[in-house]
């Protein structure tokens, strides 16, 4: 028999599997290419492959190859052929050109019009008729690719391209193709599972295209056997005896196939894609072997009397949902349904974004490259076994409040430790607290290195407590550090005899620029609390800090009890909890300064719950800059009395001309607040980086005493290095 040249394509990152496939189906010679492989066979070899192939989108028979220097050459080498053995001249013709890097022919459409020419002159002066051009369902269509000045001339076997098996006839957003289907299910060890008996469940199965690869596969059922035709069966040389034979070959394996197939199921949430599934599983003719209902993704689960197998999906992406932090949620609830629902079972699904997948809680194999489409993707395969369970760090504040209140973690059996060292501060600091006519302050503070977390209580209509969890060290597992945390939640629930709705959690972590001032949340809950004759409101919901900094309240006593009759600058004013301070304390003004509009406004209705008798301006600016116009205006007669400045620590806010780094900029900062003070003014300066250095030298001319000893209230005696603060006078 004789053998001839193919080549077969599939999309990109599955010829080694089309390889391995072309192998089995009895191809020879077969060598992997970009974007397909070459092999050699007979007829019967690329009829069988365009039958039972699942990875292949065309087979090509080349006919002819040959160098292209001039249009001229592409034009002769098409026209040598003699297209009347393989077509007739009132055969219809499509052609498909495609070149790469070639100098001479790279405009795709004029190629396909030069090799049309060639076929139509042909025809015309052999039999004095041209044949037509159609572009939809051609008799004959005509592949010719020419890579820099090498051109291969091929005839397409195929025709319809060989993924479309023929059962879909609804298009549902984002498909899947079916041969990316079928390489998954490759990938994935389905064909042996299947052989074995084990079940395959699709929990967001869509339009049933995975499901139905699957029942294919495991019925050996060939795809080819849905085309109502083939680019082959107008083809001259086509040999319609070997083809019957391998049409009832097929017939007769699928019949015996069915006979034995597991369980294949699919889920969806929605009843169109249900709607649509059933239709293709009708269509595929697999409706008493295929098994589709409406479920939600949390609702997913096997029947006891289902062998273990495996699950299958493509999720959706995160671009599809158009919503990042709804596609991450519905990944977490999915690796949920994975480890309380399949363990024991595999899991398979292709992914665009790791992260997701991350979100999952499952330790994976290494991923396999696939595209979908033009997106570059992941197969993730999973053996869902507790080994392989782990809880994924948050990356955001919502994360982790979702992963507490999951509690997604077994109890922790030392919590008893950490209650009471609540109590025991509770009654330590009790007379304190009560002399002082403190409020809010500072409970516990990672007291005990088991248990990370800041605990602060506020007091105003009801008690309130703001937790803060920082960082564990790598050591620490996430299981161990979910557990601590959850039990020191709950133990706070049971000693200060709260609800947990008045508890509120915060993670601590390096902050980047401003994002302790950035919104997890968006329901403008404030409430009133009550600061040494000082009112203000705090928020506890939508900013990782309250409004309030605890560990500044001697700061803010200090500034009160100063800041009669004098004038009051506040430079980085955040919620504006010092001005007010000032104003109660009796200031003859008081003005604030942030490039926040959302602060000023909050500063503003601190002052106005307040009774004051001093004047309040309320500036929206960028305080670098502000302070340099300010310093540098000659006519500016106005000077503060009291000033104080406490910068965050980095900031590069797009609001802001220049990034702010507090030990780059403080000295430019504290010496233009400077030349506002007044004769006999001072300046208070402070800042909360732990490893900051004053520069004593670019300051000389300055009078600075360290005061941070004196400003660190007893509630945060156990963190010294929460703050620095110095008065500085000229």
């Amino acid at each position: 028999m004789t053998d001839f040249q193919f080549f077969a394509t599939a999309p990109k990152a599955m010829e080694d599997i089309l390889a391995t496939e072309l192998k089995q189906l009895g191809a020879r010679n077969v060598k992997t290419a970009l974007a397909g492989v070459a092999f050699e066979g007979s007829i019967e070899t690329a009829y069988t492959i365009c039958l039972w192939s699942r990875i292949a989108n065309r087979v090509l028979l080349s006919l002819a190859n040959f160098t292209v220097n001039s249009q001229e050459d592409l034009y002769d080498g098409i026209y040598k052929i003699n297209w009347f053995d393989h077509m007739k001249p009132d055969d219809s013709f499509a052609v498909s050109f495609n070149a790469k890097g070639s100098e001479v022919i790279n405009n795709t459409h004029f190629g396909a019009l030069k090799v049309k020419d060639a076929i139509v002159d042909q025809m015309r002066k052999k039999f004095n008729k041209r044949p037509d051009i159609n572009l939809t369902q051609p008799d004959a269509r005509i592949n010719v690719y020419l890579n820099r000045d090498q051109a291969t001339l091929s005839l397409d076997l195929s025709g319809e391209s060989l993924h479309r098996r023929g059962y879909r006839d609804v298009t549902l957003p984002a498909p899947m193709k079916e041969n990316l289907a079928a390489a998954i299910l490759y990938r994935s060890g389905w064909p042996e599972m299947a052989k074995q008996g084990g079940s395959l469940i699709d929990p967001m199965c869509g339009s049933a295209t995975i499901l139905l690869e699957a029942a294919m596969i495991a019925a050996d059922y060939a795809p080819g056997l849905l085309h109502e035709s083939f680019g082959f069966f107008k083809w001259k040389k086509h040999d319609e005896v070997v083809w019957q034979k391998l049409l009832t070959d097929a017939q007769q394996r699928k019949e015996v196939g069915l006979e034995n197939m597991p369980t294949i199921v699919g889920f969806d949430e929605s009843r169109r894609a249900v709607n649509t599934a059933l239709q293709h599983i009708e269509n595929a003719q697999l409706a008493d072997y295929v098994h589709v209902e409406r479920r939600d993704i949390n609702d997913a689960s096997p029947a006891t009397s289902w062998e273990k197998g495996i699950v299958v999906c493509n999720p959706p992406y995160g671009e599809r949902l158009g919503d990042k932090a709804e596609a991450a949620e519905l990944y977490r609830q999915f690796g949920e349904v994975l480890k309380t629902q399949f363990t024991g079972w595999k899991a398979a699904m292709i992914i665009s974004d790791p992260e997701l997948g991350f979100r999952l809680g499952l330790r994976s194999e290494k991923p396999i490259t696939f595209f979908n489409g033009a997106i570059e993707c992941k197969l993730l395969r999973i053996a869902i076994e507790e080994k392989n369970f782990f809880i994924p760090k948050a990356k955001t504040q919502q994360d982790r409040l979702e992963q507490v209140i999951n509690k997604q973690t077994e109890d922790d059996p030392h919590s008893e430790m950490f209650a009471n060292r609540l109590k025991k501060n509770i009654k330590k600091m009790a007379k304190w607290l009560k002399r002082e006519d403190i409020h809010c302050y500072r409970i516990y503070d990672a007291d005990l290195p088991e248990y990370a977390v800041a605990v602060d209580v506020y007091k105003g209509r009801e008690t309130w407590i703001n937790v803060q969890e920082y960082q564990a060290p790598r050591s620490i597992s996430p299981e161990k550090a979910n557990a601590r945390l959850c039990a020191a939640l709950d133990e706070i629930a049971d000693v200060f005899e709260l609800d947990e709705e008045n508890i509120f959690l915060k993670v601590r972590s390096k902050q980047k620029g401003t994002d302790q001032y950035e919104k997890i949340s968006d329901t403008e809950s404030f409430e009133i609390i009550e600061e040494q004759g000082a009112k203000l409101y705090v928020n506890f919901k939508d900013y990782l800090d309250t409004g309030l900094f605890l560990d500044h309240r001697p700061m803010r006593l200090k500034i009160q009890q100063m800041a009669k009759n004098k004038h009051f600058l506040n430079l980085f004013s955040y919620t504006g909890s010092v001005s007010v301070h000032a104003a109660i304390g009796g200031a003859a003004s008081t003005t604030s300064v942030d490039m926040s509009k959302t602060y000023l406004d909050w500063a503003q209705q601190n002052m106005a719950l307040n009774t004051q008798h001093s004047d309040n301006y309320f500036i929206h600016a960028d305080c670098m800059k502000w302070l340099d116009n300010a310093v540098n205006q000659p006519s500016l007669e106005k000077t503060y009395d009291l000033i104080f400045l406490d910068p965050p620590t980095f900031s590069n806010s797009k609001r802001m001309e220049e990034n702010l780094s507090i030990q780059q900029d403080h000295a430019d900062l504290i010496l233009n607040a400077a030349e506002l003070l007044s004769e006999n003014g001072v300046l208070y300066f402070s800042t909360n980086y732990r490893q900051f250095k004053l520069d004593t030298d670019i300051l000389s001319d300055l009078n600075i005493i360290n005061i941070s000893a004196k400003t660190i209230p007893d509630d945060f005696s156990r963190n010294p290095r929460i703050h620095y603060c110095w008065e500085i006078t000229k």
